[in-house]
């Protein structure tokens, strides 16, 4: 069963879950509205209320990000609503916020250390990287095996 948490304050169990290495996906909603579903690494800082994932300025999660920025289905002023969930076995956990494409340098070095710091490998310089920064307003999840 899908337990609720609080994403600035996780219980040790859901926090240990995301601290652990697994490929995660990223939803966000095209311009139509449709969902685009894509594999990404993600790292979660409850302290700041943050998820980041780090990508190509030029993809398309990236696109849909900026242009849900505005207003529309699925938007909301402060960025676009999107999700970003891991899965191990019957273990899950979802966090959800308001993302925002972060292009300042130490914003994107901040969630390159951390990507690297969790996946265990500095990734490939990129002079096209951005970070997507996710301010988070709900957790949820089942993170314990059973």
């Amino acid at each position: 069963m899908a337990k609720r948490n609080d994403p600035l304050n996780p219980d040790p169990t859901f926090l240990g879950f995301w601290r652990e290495r697994h490929l995660c996906t990223l939803t966000t909603l095209r311009p139509d509205g449709t969902p685009h579903v894509v594999p990404v690494g993600v790292t979660y800082d409850p302290e700041a209320g943050l998820a980041r994932v780090i990508a190509n300025k030029s993809s398309a999660k990236v696109s849909h990000v900026l242009a849900g920025s505005g207003t529309g289905s699925g938007t909301e002023a402060g960025g676009a609503r999107v999700a970003v969930c891991q899965v191990d076995g019957r273990r899950w956990a979802t966090l959800e916020g308001l993302a925002v494409v972060r292009t300042e340098p130490d914003r994107v070095a901040e969630a390159v250390r951390r990507y690297a710091e969790r996946y265990e490998r500095v990734p490939a310089p990129n002079p096209d990287r951005v970070a997507i920064e996710i301010t988070l307003t709900r957790a949820t999840g089942n993170g314990s095996p059973s």
